[in-house]
């Protein structure tokens, strides 16, 4: 693409019409590696007779392409910029840099700062030379402006990546004495990690060091200096005070302290200190008195001023941090976060001064400065809401993080700490100020570790920083976050507290802190349950050791496997983490599904249970446990019928191909021979084997047409049971209905025109007694309702009606993901109810007691048997007019009656669904 053409595709970009920018954009992708394209772009960026925003757009796109393309990341991809074109660009783009206007010169800053860091020095030797001619010909700026960017490429290199930087120093520092209102930019990162050779000449060093104190020492003229504090920054004698102060502090903390240095520059730091520590400190503090009135006070109180009227503001949350969280609040975060920023932060300086000088001089400072932020936390108490001083607030709650390590080591302070957090910190959470929020969470992450004597207030922290990682304002979400990091590592100490005392409530807390977190304890999940299995391990071992049968090892086992449930259970929509844990926690549940998990069998199956049904597929290492809950419901665990029932129905219904094909072991065998023998115990009663038909009933649901050849055995056997039964349940008479309607649609060779008529009047029967058992229930569970407790029911048998009324229809309660989590929540307290029931006198038991379960879902819950029926009907008389009009003929005039009833209902539940299926998804939109 020629010049002409690149520049009108140039225009086309900032056209206000899309299709003409998608266009031009296109082409430029199109033709960005062809020859000369880099170069043409550099001729219209550096030409003045081209319209400036052109030439800005081509600086953009210059600059990305340059760092995308000019040193790629993977050594052995393809160069996409030919060398010839990489010559012209660093020849060009020197002389240009320093012409072109400021807006166009960052781009061009970049571009040099990308080239420079690929290319210098194997690759340009010579751009030394080139910014050495331009220092002696007084073409100063774009050599300053050059040099600048090499220096601070070696500003944070380690000492043998350095040696560039000594001929680099030997060739420009002399020149550069000349023209030091601009060295000082340069001068700083240039003694970062390390003096350069030359100038540890003491000759040398005092000709710099007497141009430095003449700059801090030279007051700063009152004509042309701007009023507005913010362009003062950028004002010229300020920026040289500012750049002069870097490098005077930089060469004290780094080279001029004797506790610090290397044996081989204590020559030097002597020589510092003998010679300029004592006058660069007096230029710093009369610049301090400058800022504070105008002029310097050298009494004896100049350390509280410092300290209250020029340090302590430089804490507090300002103007320019307000229009940065409102404007640009990701910026707000990255500086805040960002180390660089750090090293020329007032208010970080004003921090680490805080910090040392408590360190340094505690005893006469750290009382006084306490009782400051105590003053002002509580004037911001008494005052009204629109009068509070918000930003002291925010400065004071600083410096108590700031000083968190000598609080915590220091009485009367460190006894006071839990009650500063519950009366001025954590109040914070619910300020409407954002930045209060995020201070909050900050200096609540910084205490995270103190001992609390109420563990109410640890609680209450943990939910504050929860609710936080959902606040409105990024900046708070975002210091949540770390504050999270600090409450997990407290999770690591209680770790330690399990490991010398096995303690029942240290497991009890850790639980709470999981429950609180839910989803936000997906990171640390697998190191949760891998310290949670060997403290296990480790109960289990001193209560095998103990025979006491209230052993406080085996609570604390009991209270693991708990914990661990509660893990499972807020990562539950992250499938990919049960992978993980899975082999932490295999060797529990292999072991604790024998004789020798008797007393936890409860919670190692509910485990399995969420283990069976949130990952992804079930692995076989996770087969291999059903022949243990095989084995010890044949054995021992009846009783746990009702737990054991979750985790084989997940096998079936969510391994369904790995049930059916594998024959080693023989998964169907081995579920007929468990289900034979305990439907046919003649000792067990029904509420006994109740998980077993349901069993039955999760096989053909989930295996329909796949496993026909068992169907003959199970219905016998079934049979054989329901000659014993005097009462079925709601459940039970529809899924007869069900199967009686699945026959009328059978052929007529298969069904002949009798038994056609049979099963018609049969099933017509049935769905009426289907509807009467249904209206009844809605009826008692109405008159529960409005009478309340009657005196007759035990608290767990209301919980069971409560949670039996859900599904009288076999129509979910719950609806999308929360059914998953909710089916097993309840999993352990309806089992619960089971083993209670089992305690009773045999005459108390009744079907009421078991209502339709919750905890399992199948194919059929949203099938409704009378629009089922009907359906099947219209089928049929779609298909054999003849054969229904014989069947019809056959009827009587009641089941005549009986079918228009049904008819009529099934339209009404037709309706009624319609309607609830158009609900929930709304509510799903709205939700959403």
């Amino acid at each position: 693409m020629d010049l002409p053409s690149l520049t009108l595709v140039l225009q086309a970009a900032l056209s206000s019409n899309p299709a003409e920018r998608k266009a031009a954009e296109q082409s430029l992708n199109q033709f960005q590696y062809t020859p000369q394209h880099l170069v043409r772009l550099l001729q219209i960026i550096v030409d003045n007779n081209r319209d400036i925003a052109v030439r800005q757009f081509a600086s953009i796109h210059f600059k990305n392409f340059i760092a995308k393309n000019w040193a790629p990341h993977d050594p052995n991809e393809q160069q996409k910029i030919s060398p010839s074109d990489k010559d012209v660009v660093r020849d060009n783009i020197l002389v240009y840099v320093a012409e072109v206007p400021p807006l166009l010169r960052v781009q061009l800053g970049e571009c040099l700062k990308t080239i420079i860091n690929a290319d210098y020095p194997e690759h340009w030797l010579r751009l030394l030379d080139w910014v050495k001619h331009n220092l002696q010909d007084q073409l100063v700026y774009g050599a300053l402006f050059v040099l600048r960017i090499l220096a601070r490429k070696y500003e944070f290199k380690s000492e043998e990546e350095r040696t560039p930087v000594q001929h680099i120093v030997e060739e420009t520092f002399p020149h550069l004495l000349n023209i030091f209102n601009k060295l000082v930019q340069i001068d700083k990162p240039s003694v970062e990690l390390e003096i350069p050779k030359q100038l540890l000449d003491p000759n040398v060093f005092n000709a710099w060091m007497m141009l430095f104190l003449n700059v801090l020492e030279r007051p700063v003229p009152q004509e042309g200096q701007p009023l507005d504090p913010e362009l003062r920054k950028s004002w010229g004698w300020w920026k040289v005070k500012k750049w002069t102060v870097h490098i005077l502090n930089r060469l004290f903390t780094r080279f001029g302290d004797l506790k610090l240095r290397n044996p081989e520059n204590r020559a030097f730091a002597q020589m510092f200190q003998k010679n300029y520590a004592g006058k660069v400190l007096e230029c710093h503090l009369n610049l301090l008195g400058v800022v504070r009135v105008g002029g310097y006070l050298p009494d004896r109180p100049q350390l509280d001023v410092l300290l209250f009227e020029i340090v302590f503001p430089l804490m507090c949350f300002n103007d320019n941090d307000q229009k940065l969280w409102e404007e640009d609040p990701h910026e707000y975060v990255r500086k805040g976060y960002d180390i660089i920023e750090d090293l020329y932060s007032p208010r970080t300086a004003a921090m680490d001064f805080v910090s040392e000088l408590v360190r340094k001089r505690g005893k006469e400072n750290l009382q006084k400065f306490i009782q400051f932020i105590v003053e002002i936390f509580k004037r911001y108490d008494s005052a009204p809401v629109e009068y509070k001083p918000y930003r002291q607030k925010d400065g004071a709650l600083l410096a108590v993080g700031a000083l968190c390590d000598k609080l915590k080591q220091t009485e009367p302070y460190k006894s006071e700490l839990e009650h500063m957090l519950m009366q001025h910190v954590f109040p914070e959470f619910q300020s409407p100020v954002g930045h209060l929020r995020a201070k909050a969470a900050w200096v609540a992450g910084q205490y995270a570790h103190i001992n609390f004597s109420d563990q109410n207030n640890f609680r209450q922290a943990l939910h504050s920083i929860v609710s936080g990682l959902r606040d409105a304002e990024l900046p708070v979400r975002v210091d949540s976050v770390f504050a999270l990091r600090s409450f997990v590592e407290a999770c690591r100490e209680i770790f330690k507290l399990m490991n010398e005392v096995e303690n029942e409530d240290l497991v009890f807390t850790l639980e709470t802190i999981v429950d609180k977190f839910g989803e936000e304890m997906a990171p640390y999940a697998l190191g949760l349950c891998q310290n949670l299995a060997a403290a296990f391990w480790r109960c289990m071992n001193t209560a095998e050791a103990d025979d006491e049968a209230d052993d406080p090892g085996a609570l604390a086992a009991v209270g693991c496997l708990r914990a661990i449930s509660t893990i499972l259970e807020s990562v539950s929509r992250l499938p990919h983490l049960f992978v993980q844990v899975e082999t932490t926690l295999l060797p529990i549940m292999r072991r604790m599904l024998t004789t020798d998990g008797q007393e936890v069998f409860e919670e190692v199956l509910e485990i399995v249970s969420y283990m069976t049904f949130f990952s992804p597929t079930i692995s076989l290492d996770m087969w291999s446990l059903w022949p243990l809950m095989i084995e010890a419901l044949a054995d021992w665990a009846i009783d746990f019928f009702p737990n054991i029932l979750v985790p084989l129905d997940n096998y079936i219904s969510r391994g369904t191909a790995h049930f059916l094909n594998c024959k080693e072991p023989d998964y169907q065998q081995s579920l007929w021979n468990m289900i034979s023998s305990i439907m046919t115990d003649k000792n067990l009663e029904d509420n006994d084997i109740e998980p077993a038909p349901k069993l039955i009933e999760v096989l053909f649901q989930n295996c329909g047409g796949q496993v026909d050849h068992w169907v003959e055995p199970y219905l016998r056997i079934t049979l054989d049971r329901l000659r014993r039964t005097e009462k079925s349940r709601e459940h039970d008479k529809k899924v007869c209905c069900l199967g009686l309607t699945s026959l009328l649609a059978l052929p007529g060779e298969q069904l002949d025109g009798e038994a056609l008529g049979r099963v018609f009047r049969a099933t017509l029967d049935l769905l009426v007694a289907y509807k009467d058992q249904v209206a009844e229930a809605a009826k008692e569970e109405e008159a529960e309702d409005d009478d309340g407790m009657d005196g007759f029911e035990s608290d767990d048998d209301d919980d069971d009606d409560a949670d039996g009324s859900d599904k009288e229809m076999g129509v979910d309660a719950e609806e999308g993901d929360e059914a998953d989590s909710i089916r097993l929540q309840k999993l352990a307290a309806q089992a619960k109810a089971f083993h209670e029931n089992d305690d009773d006198d045999d005459d108390d038991y009744s079907d009421d007691d078991f209502s339709d379960d919750e905890e399992l879902q199948s194919p059929i819950d949203e099938v409704d048997p009378f629009v089922f029926f009907v359906d099947t009907v219209k089928v049929l008389q779609a298909s054999d007019p003849m054969r229904f009009q014989n069947l019809t003929q056959t009827l009587d005039f009641h089941y005549q009656a009986l079918a228009n009833g049904v008819a009529q209902h099934a339209e009404q539940r037709r309706a009624e669904m319609g309607k609830e299926k158009m609900e929930k998804a709304s509510a799903a939109t709205v939700a959403s």
